[in-house]
Parts: structure tokens; sequence; C-alpha cells
């Protein structure tokens, strides 16, 4: 059983920053992405930034030049450094990794339970 557990949320004045960390528990599995998405109450979850095995990022346009991903040696715990928050990135953060079993083929989508980001003055 793969569970992601996410910490490092909290409230965070504008201007100043935060470390997300999410780590994959269990065994028996390789990630091959793993990435931050948010969603704000009434509004659809959106991508923030996901990381690839290989290293490949990609952000999104709001997330590009202040926040930054980052994966572990061992590839099971990313991280999201975001620096210079705005009230608008206030958000329930989740985590999300694409998981394939060992002996098995099909690669399946987990998500972490999200960490509260309050960015307010």
């Amino acid at each position: 059983q793969v569970q992601l557990v996410e910490s490092g949320g909290g409230l965070v004045q504008p201007g100043g920053s935060l470390r997300l960390s999410c780590a994959a528990s269990g065994s028996g599995f390789s990630i091959s992405l793993m990435g931050w998405y948010r969603q704000d109450p009434g509004k659809q979850r959106e991508l923030v930034a996901t990381i690839t095995s290989g290293g490949n990022t990609n952000y999104a346009d709001s997330a590009k030049g202040r926040f930054t991903i980052s994966r572990d040696n061992a590839e099971t715990t990313v991280a999201l450094q975001m620096n210079g928050l705005k009230p608008e990135d206030t958000a329930v953060y989740y985590c999300k990794a694409l998981i394939r079993h060992s002996g098995q083929m099909t690669t399946y989508q987990y998500w972490g339970q999200g960490t509260q980001v309050t960015v307010s003055s």
C-alpha cells in the first residue's frame, strides 16, 4: 500500500516563503512523476509543478520564477520551495505521484491528503 504524506503548509505573510514536502511510503514500486497541485474551494484542482524521474520539471505560469520543485536521490520525496508568496497562492496543496507497482505494467495515480497554505497579512 502506497501513501503520500505531506507536510510544511501554514500561514505566511505576503512575500514570505514556505517549503512543502511529500514522502511516499511503502515498498515494491517505482515513481515516474511527482508533483504539486492546488485547489481553492469551488474551483478545479490546478497544476503547480511536476518533476519526472529524469529530473524534467514543468511549472504553471503562476509558479515560474517563484517556486522550485525538487526530488531526493531516492526519488520518493518531492519538495516545493515557494518564495515570494502572494495572497492568490492561498489554497490546499496536494501531492501527486504516478506509481508502477513491481511486476505490473499499469501506472496508478496517488494523491496526498492535502496541506493548507494561507498567505495573508
